[in-house]
């Protein structure tokens, strides 16, 4: 291939690059975790992972990979338990101070005046009270991978900001501004382009489930329908 990249119009030609970690774009997400009260490290910390997934549905469980020499490390090896807390664009700051700022040598709780609050059915690590939605986790198996250390934990709680349900209470993350991240990058979550199954949707199905991310401008316009 000649030329610059821009210049291709067979738009189905790639370019070979090494191989990397370019999965995305992930979910960026705040782990809280603490280490035991007698412990060495026994305050509450804030770890920023990208590397973060759903790996089974019953029980409901996630895994994330944390480095070895991360100070928060130690303490999830230790207490087996910690809180994937959602970032939302208000959190988004805090996250990304947490991500290059290390547990051992600051209080990330207070430098980034974030609250530190109880997590349901955990008995150490806590929650981050300004996360719209939180996940207590309970570390089942840890993998030993040559960068990191691969978490897999069972979800045996949820928490969820109430403003977060409509007036059917369904749960509605769309209000929530989460927030993902690409190869660097941070970007909010736009525009709903399908939900799972529109594909195959029945025409009444779909504009009612896709009616709902255009109800404020149908409040607006009220000849839209």
């Amino acid at each position: 291939m000649t030329g610059h990249p821009e210049d291709v119009i067979n738009k189905n030609e790639k370019i070979s690059l090494k191989p990397s970690t370019l999965l995305t774009p992930v979910p960026v997400v705040l782990i809280s975790c603490q280490g035991n009260p007698d412990g060495a490290q026994p305050k509450p910390n804030l770890i920023t992972v990208a590397w973060a997934g759903t790996i089974n549905s019953e029980p409901p469980m996630v895994s994330i990979s944390v480095r070895k020499s991360r100070y928060s490390h130690a303490q999830i090896m230790e207490t087996r338990e910690f809180v994937v807390n959602l970032v939302d664009q208000n959190l988004l700051q805090a996250t990304d101070f947490c991500g290059v700022k290390s547990g051992q040598s600051i209080d990330k709780f207070a430098a980034c005046q974030l609250t530190p609050i109880v997590a349901e059915k955990m008995q150490i690590a806590p929650a981050v009270a300004e996360s719209p939605l939180t996940l207590s986790c309970h570390v089942t198996q840890v993998i030993e991978l040559p960068s990191h250390d691969l978490f897999l934990a069972e979800i045996i709680a949820v928490q969820v900001r109430p403003n977060l349900f409509d007036r059917e209470n369904r749960l509605r993350l769309d209000r929530a501004k989460l927030v993902a991240y690409a190869h660097g990058d941070y970007y909010s979550l736009g525009q709903q382009l399908g939900f799972f199954g529109y594909s195959i949707a029945r025409p009444e199905v779909l504009q009612k489930r896709m009616n709902r991310t255009i109800s404020k401008t149908t409040k607006k316009n009220p000849h839209r329908r």
